[in-house]
């Protein structure tokens, strides 16, 4: 894990595999089928560790050659948080660690004007306050959207929330600590900060765009478009 200023609420993972991976999401030539597939791959190592605060109780299995003492998820599986829609990327690396996990979805976007987040969608279990909850999306910049999404799940009940996102800003990461005081954050990158229009520096441009072709000239597994 790396060292930074934050103290034990957020995790910033340091593994080769994630430092390779986060290569290849920065490359502003990586085509939109290789950065969707590595957004993939790197959520499931990051959900290996943003796990490791899940309740677990024991149990007793029958093995073909003796009876042992096990450990499973003491309560229901948490419930997977994507917010839309960048987030999306990132649901499907989810399920296949957590099969079982119900998904809701939070759909924000940001004004470009004025940087806040604006709700527009939003599809929750009734039970989701009785469940852990991963709340999953790419990039961490400002804060405005995440803390909007906590607000969210927080006045539906929900008590025990980790965030994970694969790139975050400091400026974002106090946002969301000075917002919610009980919220733990796991991070594949802590980057050096926001420019004048809120994008993280050096970043990965926008996440969203780079996985739904939504901007720019389409790239193609030989180069862009011509």
């Amino acid at each position: 894990m790396q060292n930074h200023e934050f103290g034990d609420r957020v995790v910033v993972l340091d593994h080769p595999l994630i430092d390779h991976k986060l290569s290849v999401l920065r490359n502003e030539i990586t085509p939109s089928s290789v950065f969707r597939q590595t957004v993939h791959e790197i959520t499931l190592l990051e959900c290996y560790e943003a796990t490791k605060h899940l309740i677990t109780k024991e149990v007793e299995v029958k093995t073909p050659l003796a009876t042992c003492v096990c450990k499973s998820i003491a309560k229901q599986e948490p419930v997977i948080v994507p917010i839309l829609r960048a987030g999306l990327a990132m649901l499907d690396a989810m399920l296949e660690v957590i099969p079982s996990a119900p998904v809701a979805h939070l759909g924000m976007y940001r004004d470009e004007t004025t940087h806040k987040p604006i709700e527009y969608y939003a599809k929750m279990p009734g039970y989701i306050a009785e469940r852990q909850v991963l709340l999953v999306d790419p990039m961490l910049a400002t804060g405005g959207s995440i803390c909007a999404a906590l607000h969210a799940l927080r006045n539906r009940g929900v008590k025990d929330i980790t965030i994970m996102v694969i790139v975050a800003a400091p400026e974002g990461i106090r946002t969301v600590l000075d917002a919610d005081p009980d919220v733990r954050i796991y991070a594949c990158a802590l980057d050096e900060g926001l420019n004048e229009n809120a994008y993280i520096i050096p970043g990965l441009g926008d996440a969203g765009d780079r996985i739904f072709q939504t901007t720019g000239t389409p790239v193609t597994s030989e180069g862009p478009a011509q």
